[in-house]
């Protein structure tokens, strides 16, 4: 394993980036964004950099500026998306990728598909626990700039995740563009995990999402 570390100035502040090359050299990255909890090093972020690198996919990952001060409160979403818009400015300079895939989990992939929606140039969005209302609030949908997105679009959610209505989010496929691939992950919750009960782990689940965005990313 192999890793390229950068600090990125984002206004005043800086920010840490770290780049793992997953071998393929075919120009092909991955620009990834932690969800509210989370960090650039955080368990899903780099079990996911793992899985994604034994499939030679190239992944970035990064710090929002509160986490990389310390906080546990998400900024703004236009600061997330100005953070978010800095690594992608540090990626075009540092790889010149051939294609450009942003997402991330959670409230990372929300402001990746913000950013979609109003244009920012990418070639596809990688979205994992996309967090389609709070939970028990299903009234609450952050469903309005969806329809926006027209690049290709791929979508994990767990079947178990209080984040996202299985049935409120099948109503809103119907208003996307065709591009977007919805990928439902059988038993698993927001973070992925699946019970034992299920009769699988949560590996094997993590292999499931490796092996879809591996097809995808073939396709676009």
């Amino acid at each position: 394993m192999t890793e390229i570390s950068w600090k990125v100035p984002v206004g005043e502040e800086t920010t840490s980036v770290v780049y793992r090359p997953g071998g393929a050299n075919d120009g092909v990255v991955f620009v990834a964004a932690h969800g509210a909890g989370g960090r650039l090093n955080d368990k899903s972020m780099l079990a996911l950099a793992t899985e994604l690198e034994s499939r030679k996919i190239d992944m970035v990952r990064f710090n929002f500026l509160y986490r990389e001060r310390g906080s546990a409160r998400p900024d703004p979403m236009p600061r997330l998306e100005k953070c978010f818009e800095a690594v992608v400015a540090k990626v075009r300079e540092e790889l010149n990728p051939r294609v450009l895939v942003i997402g991330g989990r959670s409230m990372g992939g929300r402001a990746a598909s913000m950013m979609a929606a109003a244009n920012f140039p990418c070639d596809g969005l990688l979205l994992l626990a996309y967090p389609l209302h709070p939970p028990g609030q299903p009234e609450k949908l952050r469903d309005a700039h969806l329809p926006e997105i027209h690049v290709p679009v791929l979508c994990f959610s767990g079947t178990r995740d209080p984040f996202i209505t299985q049935d409120l989010m099948t109503k809103t496929l119907a208003r996307v563009s065709p591009k977007w691939d919805m990928h439902w992950l059988d038993g698993a919750d927001h973070s992925f995990h699946v019970p034992k009960s299920s009769g699988r782990t949560d590996a094997q689940v993590l292999e499931e999402v490796g092996a879809a965005v591996s097809r995808w990313l073939e396709e676009i």
